[in-house]
């Protein structure tokens, strides 16, 4: 149950999307999530020279621009 809670306090006004969060995290383990400040989600990718850093005020659009990025990189090759 305590896991519960902790994975609702990331995104409290939005329970739907913890679910969703759950599975692209196993999908995606490399991808670092969390609370990015000031109201805001925040997402950290790694990549060869660095990091890409995607900001959004909810977790949907976090989610949705983090599934648009990696379609890109599968329908690219990488």
């Amino acid at each position: 149950m305590t896991g519960r809670v902790t994975r609702l306090g990331l995104a409290p006004d939005e329970p739907d999307q913890v679910l969703r969060l759950l599975g692209f995290r196993q999908a995606h383990p490399e991808v670092i999530i969390g609370d990015g400040g000031f109201g805001t989600m925040q997402a950290r990718i790694p990549q060869e020279n660095g990091e890409t850093v995607i900001t959004r005020y909810s977790l949907r659009e976090l989610l949705d621009k983090l599934g648009e990025l990696i379609a890109e990189g599968e329908a690219g090759g990488h």
